[in-house]
């Protein structure tokens, strides 16, 4: 067999493959222990290295064993038969897809400048010596306004209430 096969899973921190039935190290605290997030270090200075990124107040790391290869397999098994009887072995399910939402009232904040005018005007100024008008904070915010609309559009087409990144290309 090969060391990817007797592998449980690897180290959040220098990648390293964590094998069954080794000792392994958890952060105490709960972001990260999320399904989703999952942390998992092989030693203590790998979870030393990932506070210096996630600036924890107080934590430590916690001890902890992983299955051994006969649990790990078992477990898997059981995971693939519940995704059998659920069904999910076939395509995903489609996102769903949320209704626009109905036309607001005009709103007297709706002209208001979103574009911070002395940060705008000193990058204009910066690049190129040039001065800026003060017509121009309106036509920009407008056109973030438009920006902003398209990503909402986006979001709600992709079954999200989080206006991403990704939405405003």
């Amino acid at each position: 067999m090969s060391a990817e096969v007797l592998a449980w899973r690897r180290c959040s921190s220098c990648k390293k493959p964590i094998p069954c039935g080794a000792t392994w190290w958890a952060c105490n605290v709960s972001t990260c222990n999320r399904p989703r997030t999952g942390l998992l270090f092989c030693t203590v200075s790998c979870w030393d290295a990932h506070l210096s990124v996630v600036n924890h107040r107080e934590s430590w790391a916690v001890e902890r064993k992983a299955p051994s290869r006969a649990e790990w397999e078992s477990e898997q098994a059981a995971e693939r038969r519940s995704a059998g009887a659920e069904g999910s072995a076939g395509p995903p399910a489609p996102r769903r897809i949320l209704p626009r939402s109905a036309p607001r009232a005009p709103d007297p904040l709706e002209h208001e400048i979103l574009i911070v005018s002395s940060k705008l005007k000193a990058y204009v100024r910066g690049r190129s010596g040039f001065h800026t008008s003060d017509q121009v904070m309106d036509s920009l915010s407008d056109a973030v306004r438009a920006l902003c609309d398209r990503a909402i559009d986006k979001a709600r087409e992709e079954g999200r209430r989080t206006v991403l990144d990704r939405d405003f290309e």
